[in-house]
């Protein structure tokens, strides 16, 4: 069949009108993304270091959740010039947050005890029932604060023990700060015997207390009978002093307590001989 070139002629020119027709339209379309990116790329620092920024204005305001809320509006904001230049290029935008949102929640339920991590060190973060360097007790664990991150929390025991705690453990139970207050009260007690003058013990271990700059003159230092037993009285020294001496302070005025107890001829008395054995008797 001949080829009619005058038809081959007006389907080339229609064909190359719809491409210069397409050319122009997504040109402009793709123009318009670029820019849209670039200043969207722009805001979103912008929100980022303005959110930073306005947060540290707030005192008390941990520098870790600065970091998190103003990096989400940052993410938030390129996700929402992504969605709008895909719309650029006739994408159905709905269909795109219907997905995200279905990601989301699929994210969400796999990940839902790292979520909960997140959310208590958010609390913690900014309640602040403990800070870095605190000496604290929640529940089975118990140590000095060394780093409290967005998922867990970083302890380090009495005897040098690294904890990895999860916030949300933390968060869930009553916290004991043995620091946040600055001062301690502590007991000490020594067991005396009933023949001895109790009030000159008394007057003893409140000399040793008064003697020690450790420990606080106000509340005052107090001694006073603890228990009565049928040959014993405990005598009780109560004090208070700075949480960071707390255990220093009641290891030397306890040692001190006893040595003036037996340079002062105050007893403790001594525990019964134990009974001998029974083949021991029979030999």
């Amino acid at each position: 069949m001949p080829i009619d070139p005058q038809n081959t002629l007006a389907a080339v020119q229609a064909g190359l009108a719809q491409l210069s027709t397409l050319i122009v339209s997504y040109s402009f379309s793709a123009i318009g993304a670029v820019i849209l990116l670039v200043v969207g790329y722009i805001i979103a620092g912008l929100a980022e270091r303005s959110i930073f920024a306005g947060l540290g204005h707030i005192h008390g305001f941990d520098q870790t959740l600065r970091h998190f809320f103003s990096k989400i509006v940052r993410y938030a904001i390129l996700i929402l010039v992504t969605i709008m230049v895909l719309g650029q290029f006739g994408v159905q935008t709905a269909s795109i947050i219907a997905a995200i949102g279905a990601i989301g929640l699929a994210i969400g339920l796999a990940l839902q005890g790292t979520l909960q991590n997140i959310a208590a060190g958010i609390m913690l973060l900014a309640l602040r029932p403990f800070r870095i360097g605190e000496s604290v007790e929640v529940g089975s664990i118990a140590g000095t604060i060394e780093e409290i991150g967005l998922f867990a929390t970083k302890l380090r025991t009495a005897e040098g023990v690294y904890i990895l705690a999860p916030n949300s453990t933390l968060w869930n139970q009553p916290v004991r700060n043995f620091t946040r207050n600055g001062v301690r009260r502590s007991d000490i007690t020594l067991s005396i015997g009933s023949w001895n003058d109790i009030d000159r013990a008394q007057k003893t271990l409140l000399a040793i207390a008064g003697s020690d700059r450790r420990v606080k003159r106000e509340p005052a230092p107090i001694a006073f009978v603890a228990t009565l037993g049928d040959s014993t009285v405990s005598i009780a020294l109560r004090y208070w002093t700075s949480s960071a001496d707390f255990f220093a302070t009641q290891t030397d005025l306890t040692k001190r307590a006893k040595q003036q107890f037996d340079s002062e001829g105050i007893s403790i008395p001594r525990p019964p001989p134990e009974a001998p054995a029974p083949e021991a008797r029979r030999q």
